[in-house]
């Protein structure tokens, strides 16, 4: 009995110690288990993400179309205002210019005018004789002027219009024919020239001609202003 208790012992510590380690080696046949997949990835094999630039290079052209502004310097026009004569009254005064574009900033400017002077105070409260005869109140003046484009720029018309403009500046000398005599005289004033084509242009100017007479008896400065309105052409 005790022999049979002994070996009932022995044969379950051997199926407790020996059978675990032989079904471990068993495991390890042919049949091998399977390889875990990796996860599928959804970066490229390159490392580099997989998305669109944000500036994309290649920017596609659209078409300009640059202003016709004509290339050609020389400009003749017309114009129409009114003349101040000191002690003479206000008239008409109509003319004509011609001028040579030197730079886009620079321009020399030939005029040439006609007015005629009204009565003066003292002759129309007076009632005596005209100091004047009609012939002698022919006024006509030519100068020579330099003008500078001093603010150049555009003027918009609504939303698909914009006409090139400049505000210049003009200074010049000339002669005045006035009563009989020709007298030396200074001009100066300021201008606004709009072009509504390549090939025209609309001025409005203000002018101050100056110089000495002694018409009625005093020698004495004086300062005929004018303001006129004009359209010339390029050529």
């Amino acid at each position: 009995m005790e022999v049979s208790r002994f070996r009932i012992l022995f044969l379950s510590l051997l199926a407790v110690t020996v059978l675990p380690g032989c079904s471990m080696l068993g495991g390890r046949g042919d049949d091998k288990p399977e390889a875990i997949a990796p996860a599928a990835s959804s970066q490229p094999l390159t490392g580099e993400p997989d998305q669109k630039p944000i500036i994309d290079p290649q920017v596609e052209r659209r078409e300009i179309k640059r202003p016709r502004i004509d290339t050609e310097d020389f400009e003749l026009g017309a114009y129409v205002g009114i003349l101040s004569i000191e002690d003479f009254e206000s008239n008409v005064v109509y003319g004509a210019r011609l001028a040579y574009h030197l730079t886009e900033d620079f321009f020399i400017e030939g005029t040439y005018g006609q007015s005629r002077a009204g009565r003066t105070s003292y002759e129309n409260l007076s009632g005596s004789a005209d100091l004047l005869s009609d012939d002698d109140r022919d006024y006509s003046y030519y100068a020579l002027s330099l003008g500078w484009n001093a603010l150049p720029g555009e003027i918009f018309i609504g939303k698909n219009r914009a006409y090139n403009t400049a505000f210049y500046l003009i200074a010049g000398i000339g002669s005045t024919t006035f009563a009989g005599d020709d007298r030396f005289t200074v001009n100066g004033g300021f201008g606004y020239r709009v072009l509504p084509a390549d090939w025209i242009a609309v001025h409005f100017d203000v002018r101050d001609h100056i110089f000495d007479t002694d018409l009625l008896g005093e020698k004495k400065i004086v300062n005929n202003l004018e303001a006129h309105l004009g359209l010339s052409i390029f050529f």
